[in-house]
């Protein structure tokens, strides 16, 4: 897992998710006064926000999914890989779930892009570090077996949220070392260039770069990659 730096909200976001969200959550509690709007009233659910089911929130955040993927370059915020069109799965994580405080389902800055595999594996547990707010060392990762490990020298609070997070997420399940080294002897092979590499596995790709001499010359292929 690497830092990754929040986007800017869009500009329509407020119009395409917060109101219509607040707005759902107003009808759920049966808030009177409410001016009408087309289709079906929604049922009164709950005697107070707090209250409504975290499953039964409409899930207006997909309407941003595409701005998501957009902002963040289509990398999974945990996996730290790219989200592939058509065969990847897409999501928008909630950091802070849907279950604890809803006044951040509808909102933007509590919002991460990630596979659905990720998602499901964080789910509502909150022992997960926040990928806006981890530094850049806290995470690296083995190059003999791209096991991910928390950097050794970290002060022991922080090793271990960098291990529950590892845990948490199984980052070191078998499919998510296969895709590493996949990645790594396509690059080391010269199938794919360095510049490609970092947009489909930053992650890797900055602890391939960290792991070579700042001095060493450049190969051929590398010359003809640049």
């Amino acid at each position: 897992m690497i830092r990754v730096e929040r986007a800017p909200e869009p500009a329509d976001f407020d119009s395409k998710v917060r109101q219509p969200g607040l707005r759902a959550i107003a009808e759920m509690v049966g808030s009177p006064g409410l001016p009408k709007r087309r289709g079906r009233p929604r049922e009164v659910i709950a005697a107070s926000p707090d209250e409504i089911p975290a499953d039964k929130f409409p899930p207006i955040w997909t309407e941003v999914l595409p701005e998501l993927l957009e902002a963040y370059g289509r990398v999974c915020a945990y996996m730290s890989f790219y989200i592939e069109r058509v065969t990847g799965a897409a999501s928008v994580d909630h950091m802070l779930p849907k279950s604890v405080d809803w006044h951040e389902i509808y909102e933007w800055r509590n919002y991460r892009l990630a596979c659905s595999l990720m998602n499901s594996r964080k789910n509502d547990y909150q022992d997960v570090l926040d990928p806006f707010e981890i530094d850049n060392g806290w995470f690296r990762m083995e190059l003999v077996g791209y096991q991910v490990i928390p950097t050794p020298d970290l002060p022991s609070d922080i090793q271990k949220k960098v291990q529950a997070t590892i845990d948490r997420l199984k980052l070191n399940d078998y499919e998510c070392l296969k895709l590493r080294e996949e990645y790594a002897e396509e690059f080391h092979r010269g199938d794919i260039s360095q510049a490609r590499l970092r947009r489909r596995a930053p992650f890797l790709a900055r602890e391939i770069e960290a792991s070579r001499p700042a001095t060493a010359p450049r190969t051929e292929q590398e010359e003809l990659q640049k």
